[in-house]
């Protein structure tokens, strides 16, 4: 049973940093991509980055890239966003999501991804 929880979003000035995380859970030996997407009311969802699980490639979209970096630690099987400069425009809801299949790509595209977590509200105050 693959899960995906997020947490430590939160409320921040614009400028400021934040750093939210996927504790990923069963079978991870089988995760091939690792990706944050976020969605802003009204807004469809957006890409914002993925790496490959076990590393050596890594993919931003290009409204935060400069700003936001993804990695993992391998021995919890956590993944972090560290999210910093950040800009009202950043506000949204964020979104952990898992592929388990295909190839070990970093995709933007949203439909290649399997499992999702249940989000984290990011919230920049300008």
């Amino acid at each position: 049973q693959v899960q995906l929880v997020e947490s430590g979003g939160g409320f921040v000035q614009a400028g400021g940093s934040l750093r939210p995380s996927c504790a990923a859970s069963g079978r991870t030996a089988n995760y091939h991509v690792i990706a944050w997407f976020r969605q802003a009311p009204e807004k469809e969802r957006e890409f914002v980055a993925a790496r490959s699980w076990n590393g050596g490639s890594t993919n931003y979209g290009d409204s935060v890239k400069g700003r936001f970096t993804i990695y993992r630690d391998n021995a919890k099987n956590t993944v972090y966003l560290q999210m910093n400069s950040l800009k009202p425009e950043d506000t949204a809801v964020y979104y952990c999501s898992a592929r388990l299949r295909g190839m070990v790509v970093p995709s933007s595209n949203s439909d290649e991804y399997d499992y999702w977590g249940q989000g984290t509200q990011v919230t920049v105050s300008s």
